[in-house]
């Protein structure tokens, strides 16, 4: 009796091992994720990803996410694309959201709509604001998440507003007064300026505020034409020339993008227009009252979206799409939005983030928190074409041959829309 039930006890044991050991193997399995992030404004937020990084890999033990900060936008795309071709791929990526026509056209990235199956996969796919998905979605289908995203805003310095004996509380609101207040706050012994919009870097985005203002668009939504020689884009590149100039508002020639923060910091200009994802930093930094508004109008207000988009690559497993999607989940939930919108002045991607305690005690607390969530009501996307790369050098070098003199604006541009119709001709 005793032989046959250690029999039994022992076939018992080998089946419920066969059932139960590929399962305990499974689990055992760590999927592991390498996903490249680029830094386009400076500060610590390295350590910000890290710490959002952290706290999934806390609560998702079965992945392993090796975060990798991989310099600026441009950076990002080479080494992330760089890395597909190695035999090493990342699995995802943070990249700028104007990206996608690129990425799409090498086959490099997947839609998201062909990774997510249940009903609150797919819901999740429509909680973040419209003008930010403007970037993300093409063919019918979303490529790229909401992440790091901003508008241009106007950051000013209310002392110097105040020394100069305008009103403090009321930031010039069209292109008018912007001249107005400009030639006021600008001193003649050159200490300090009355405003500067940065010409390098990323020329051609705020550009894309200028020419919204003045009532256009600088391409059209299938990626494949521009609207660079249009008389309200000529007249928007002449207006940004002329401050320098004709105005004398601010410094003739091209003004630094890296530099423009300190310089502002510093007071010597102020007025700046950079992207919101330097708030906290200056918030940190300033010794000085300042303040936050929305971008001036001509026709109406505006401003492009900017910033960064998450994608998940091509080369891919279920297994890692399934993590890599479980992470973005992860880092785009409501609570982590208003944490990485707190700690890095970015905008809250979804509007449920703005109704976490955290961020609503915030911008109650910190009321310029909120301009450039209110300013998304006049964005439109950031400039994006097939063969986008080339397109905005094209853009890029025009508006600085305008600003330097070398080039009339009406030249400049119409050269730059030849050249992009015939890049563009092909995708027609």
């Amino acid at each position: 009796m005793l032989k046959h039930l250690s029999k039994t006890f022992k076939r018992t044991v080998l089946a419920t091992a066969m059932v139960l050991g590929p399962v305990t193997l499974a689990s055992a399995q760590q999927v592991e994720l390498t996903m490249y992030y680029p830094v386009a404004v400076g500060g610590a937020l390295t350590k910000i990803v890290d710490g959002l990084v952290d706290g999934f890999s806390k609560e998702n033990p079965g992945i392993k996410v090796n975060a990798i900060y991989a310099g600026n936008y441009n950076d990002a795309r080479i080494k992330a694309l760089a890395a597909l071709k190695s035999g090493k791929p990342a699995q995802l990526s943070v990249m700028f959201s104007i990206d996608i026509y690129e990425l799409i056209e090498q086959g490099a990235i997947v839609a998201f709509d062909d990774i997510v199956e249940t009903d609150d996969e797919k819901a999740w796919l429509k909680k973040f604001y419209p003008a930010l998905m403007e970037n993300g979605i093409t063919q019918n289908k979303t490529w790229g998440i909401p992440f790091q995203r901003s508008t241009i805003v106007m950051y000013y310095n209310k002392d110097a507003f105040r020394a100069a004996g305008l009103d403090a509380e009321k930031p010039p609101a069209t292109w008018d007064e912007l001249v107005s207040a400009g030639k006021k706050l600008t001193k003649a012994d050159g200490s300090q300026w009355g405003m500067m919009i940065p010409s390098t870097g990323y020329p051609y985005w705020m550009f894309g505020a200028l020419t919204k203002q003045n009532g256009q668009t600088l391409m059209n939504g299938s990626g494949n034409k521009t609207f660079f020689d249009k008389p309200a884009t000529i007249e928007a590149l002449q207006f940004w020339k002329d401050l320098g100039s004709k105005e004398g508002v601010m410094p003739k020639g091209t003004i630094e993008w890296g530099t423009l923060r300190q310089n502002f910091l510093d007071q010597k200009t102020a007025i700046m227009w950079h992207s919101t994802g330097n708030l906290t930093k200056v918030k940190s930094s300033a010794k000085f009252d300042f303040g936050v508004a929305m971008l001036p109008a001509k026709k109406s207000r505006g401003t492009p979206t900017g910033g960064g988009n998450f994608y998940i690559f091509d080369k891919t497993t279920p297994a890692e799409r399934k993590a890599a999607l479980k992470l973005i989940r992860y880092m785009t939930s409501p609570e982590r939005t208003a944490e990485w919108s707190i700690k890095t002045g970015y905008i809250g991607t979804r509007p449920d983030a703005y109704e976490t305690d955290a961020l609503k005690k915030y911008v109650v607390e910190f009321p310029p928190a909120a301009v450039a969530r209110d300013q998304l009501e006049f964005a439109t996307a950031e400039l994006s074409t097939y063969q986008t790369g080339r397109v905005r050098k094209l853009l890029d070098d025009a508006i600085q041959a305008a600003l330097t003199g070398s080039k009339s604006p009406e030249e400049a541009l119409t050269s730059a829309q030849k050249q992009a119709d015939r890049l563009l001709k092909k995708y027609r």
